[in-house]
């Protein structure tokens, strides 16, 4: 007979999933209720004002999308994008490459600006690409790019969408929580992000959020967004205001509580706090991983705290390396995709796992495994190395 499933205990220090804080937990399992309840509407309002404080935006069309990140995209191009417009996409990572498909099954023409992956998007080229395609409706990029640990300038970008008249449509999938994301500040129309990254949750929701610009863009579309279920002029009448809420579909009711406890918890620790300590946690890392010749790939400019893309030594034999981290520490690190893949590893310090626990065990792990691979180690020094910098900070 088949036995019910008890997963092991691990540390998740790779691109995503994130340790889940048990908090989180805690609140997935308390009982559901309906999804129209009186309670849970509340509850929905809540979700939504903690969200505009999360994303430090006013915007009205602030909701969790029923799905994971990857179908907050979809929300965004679907809404946005029509048949024939043209979208200017910034591509510096595998991402840029999904925001690209968007486009393309929206009927969509995409123009694309490429940067070599590890670096930041280049603002002249998007510049160029604008002035050289006047015509373009959208531009969108990523701001913090998973598949290779760079950050780009989300502000300059969307200052330049505003410009040429453009909407931008923004990726921070990996940024909210983490890293700043001023929606209003950068004045950006469309972002989406995720849940299981920096806020610590279950995978399976999808915040976004939309300016005034792109809500009357979607309430002028001519034609009916080509998604039923994303098609915020129906989903809104769900998550829009006042008691009186229409049904749309069944909401993750469960995943819903999770991520309310999720952002209390942001806002108890304050955005800046958040940063902060995912910024000292990057620093303990990297100073113990350069004790190990371990090279970052992005420059220290535009590196992201919470996504560090790094290159193993020569002659390691990557997989190995993880296979034996999870095995003999229970502690998982990402590989590498795309061009990146068989040259890097990606290692997570995202909401609750970005801690000096975890720092030091990923260091000492690492130290252990590396020299059972024959590379010269000098047993304790990662560590001491990331302590020296706690130390440096208390």
């Amino acid at each position: 007979m088949t036995q019910s499933f008890h997963p092991p205990v691990r540390t998740l220090m790779g691109p995503g999933p994130s340790d889940v804080n048990p908090r989180i937990l805690e609140a997935l399992s308390r009982p559901t209720i309906g999804h129209l309840d009186p309670a849970f509407v509340g509850l929905m309002d809540e979700i939504k004002a903690l969200l505009q404080f999360a994303f430090q935006t006013r915007n009205a069309l602030t909701l969790p999308v029923s799905a994971p990140g990857s179908a907050g995209m979809e929300t965004c191009f679907v809404n946005l994008v029509s048949a024939g417009d043209k979208v200017v996409v910034a591509q510096n990572g595998v991402f840029g490459g999904r925001m690209k498909e968007n486009v393309e099954r929206c009927g969509g023409v995409a123009v694309m600006v490429q940067d070599d992956w590890g670096h930041a998007v280049d603002p002249q080229k998007v510049d160029d690409a604008l002035k050289a395609n006047p015509e373009a409706k959208v531009l969108a990029f990523v701001h913090a790019e998973t598949s290779t640990g760079a950050r780009s300038d989300a502000a300059e970008l969307c200052r330049l969408a505003q410009q040429h008249d453009c909407l931008s449509i923004v990726d921070t999938v990996t940024g909210l929580g983490g890293i700043e994301v001023d929606v209003d500040g950068w004045g950006a129309d469309a972002v989406y992000s995720g849940t299981q990254k920096c806020l610590s949750c279950v995978p399976g929701l999808s915040p976004v959020t939309f300016s005034e610009r792109a809500a009357a863009a979607i309430s002028a579309r001519e034609h009916r967004a080509q998604s039923w279920f994303m098609d915020l002029d129906l989903v809104m009448a769900y998550w829009g205001e006042g008691a009186q809420r229409a049904y749309h579909h069944t909401a993750p009711i469960n995943a819903l509580y999770g991520l309310h406890e999720a952002l209390v918890i942001l806002e108890e620790e304050g955005l800046q706090n958040a940063w902060a300590r995912h910024r000292l946690n990057h620093e303990a890392l990297a100073a113990g991983l350069e004790s190990l010749n371990i090279e970052f790939v992005v420059d220290a400019a535009h590196r992201l705290p919470q996504l560090n893309c790094v290159r193993f030594p020569a002659g390691v034999d990557d997989a190995a390396v993880r296979r034996q981290l999870l095995q003999d520490f229970q502690l998982e690190i990402g590989a590498g995709l795309g061009p990146l893949a068989g040259k890097v590893w990606r290692i997570g310090l995202m909401g609750y796992a970005s801690n000096q626990k975890n720092v030091l065990l990923c260091l000492g792990a690492l130290e252990s495994v590396l020299a059972q691979q024959g590379v010269p180690v000098d047993a304790g020094e990662a560590v001491a190395a990331a302590q020296a910098t706690y130390a440096s900070h208390a």
